[in-house]
């Protein structure tokens, strides 16, 4: 079991993911929706894991991930994003991130994409 924050402008993408998290046993310490909200709530909870949404007002979810790999450069961090956004999931990448899953979110998808970064 991991614990996790969950990282999304759109509330209604945080609750899909929550359930997808908490039926496969893990659990939900916190949710952000930008990327100020997450460096934050990174520093205080310190998950496990984070889900992290690319496209935010504000702080994006690439400039979250720098920030978060300068607190702690062994974060595990997911990037969740839209068809279309490619390069800002190769940059997140180079800039620490683990993993990423590709919304409309599919749960099989996910719960294999948690196993590569939790093992």
């Amino acid at each position: 079991m991991a614990k996790f924050l969950i990282v999304d402008d759109a509330a209604f993408m945080r609750n899909m993911l929550k359930d997808i998290l908490v039926k496969e046993g893990h659990e939900i310490i916190g949710e952000a929706g930008s990327g100020d909200e997450a460096l934050l709530k990174y520093e205080q909870l310190r998950p496990d894991v984070v889900t992290m949404d690319i496209v935010m007002p504000g702080m994006d979810g690439l400039e979250a991930v720098k920030g978060i790999m300068k607190i702690d450069p062994n974060a595990r961090i997911i990037m969740c994003s839209a068809l279309g956004q490619q390069q800002m999931v190769i940059d997140a990448l180079q800039s620490g991130a683990k993993e990423y899953i590709v919304k409309p979110f599919q749960p099989l998808i996910i719960v294999e994409t948690l196993k590569k970064v939790l093992r």
